[in-house]
């Protein structure tokens, strides 16, 4: 496994990105579950083709706190 750690013998700040499946999977062991409605709200997003501050914008305004 060369490349993934730097010569101090710290791993490279690079982060990567879960699709929703493997959440999903990483979630079901903690016991949290998507309700259908949201999953039909991310499934609409992906139709749409929304950026990630399209569907953060729309997630915020429909659950989100109105100050």
């Amino acid at each position: 496994m060369s490349g993934t750690t730097t010569k101090s013998g710290k791993r490279p700040s690079k982060g990567f990105t879960l699709g929703r499946q493997s959440f999903a999977k990483i979630s079901a062991v903690e016991g949290i579950k998507m309700s259908r409605a949201m999953d039909a709200e991310f499934r609409e997003f992906d139709r749409k083709g929304l950026s990630p501050e399209q569907r953060r914008k729309a997630i915020a305004a429909k659950y989100g706190k109105t100050r």
